[in-house]
């Protein structure tokens, strides 16, 4: 049976307008686009099921800012959308799941608050919460990367898998928005030890053949953000292999 990877692109909000970050460093902006809903459309024409969607103001106040946003794409397109960034209070998760994310992505509450997390996966089940691993050197690194934590990645990833975590967002933070290319050793080093989670590989991905070296490493899905907006992957590419 021949695997397709599935291709996720991410839309990061900063004041409603889709922009990217290098490495997480928000003097380091480019704003792609004023509205996200018409690239989220284009997605969608493109036969692209899933978006990942960050609002990157919420991650650094620490509380959801962009829910118009996300109201915006679930209401106008058929878009499957998880949401990240800024949800850290049992108000913010409800808000975010009430404007029709399908899942979330949490990262700085699960290192910081692993109690709080892990009831929110009792309570909206594994299915709806992707557990976010932004790792530099086999290292978590927290709050949009402005911090270390001394949390190896491959026990945080056994300490939530066995609390039933089966969707992992891991980003290479040394990659990410540097256009170097995907971590694919680390990939498959995590899917070797953890053969049985959904990961989303997420960092570096630059060009068609990154996301060819992904799939042919049998990683199931992979977010793709600058590459698609520097036009190095372009989205015709992207249908038409989905289309195969």
């Amino acid at each position: 049976m021949s695997h397709k990877i599935d291709i996720i692109p991410a839309i990061d909000l900063i004041d409603g307008k889709l922009v990217r970050l290098s490495q997480g460093d928000y003097a380091q902006k480019t704003v792609y686009a004023e509205d996200p809903l018409e690239v989220a459309k284009s997605f969608e024409d493109a036969g692209i099921k899933r978006l990942h969607l960050v609002d990157l103001d919420g991650a650094k106040v620490k509380h959801v800012v962009n829910y118009g946003v996300l109201d915006r794409i679930v209401s106008n397109t058929s878009l499957i959308v998880d949401f990240g960034g800024g949800i850290q209070s049992d108000e913010d998760l409800e808000k975010v799941f009430d404007h029709g994310a399908a899942m979330v992505t949490c990262g700085s509450i699960a290192v910081k608050e692993p109690e709080k997390f892990t009831s929110w996966i009792e309570k909206f089940g594994s299915d709806r919460m992707i557990l976010a691993a932004d790792a530099k050197d086999k290292m978590i690194a927290v709050s949009g990367w402005q911090e270390d934590s001394k949390l190896p990645l491959f026990d945080y990833l056994k300490d939530y898998t066995a609390k039933g975590i089966t969707k992992v967002l891991c980003t290479d933070i040394s990659k990410d928005g540097m256009m170097q290319g995907p971590n694919t050793a680390l990939y498959k080093e995590v899917m070797a030890e953890f053969p049985n989670i959904e990961l989303i590989a997420s960092g570096g991905v630059s060009k068609f053949d990154d996301l060819i070296a992904l799939e042919e490493a049998y990683i199931p899905s992979v977010v793709v953000g600058k590459a698609i907006y520097e036009n190095t992957i372009s989205i015709e590419d992207i249908y038409s292999h989905m289309s195969k």
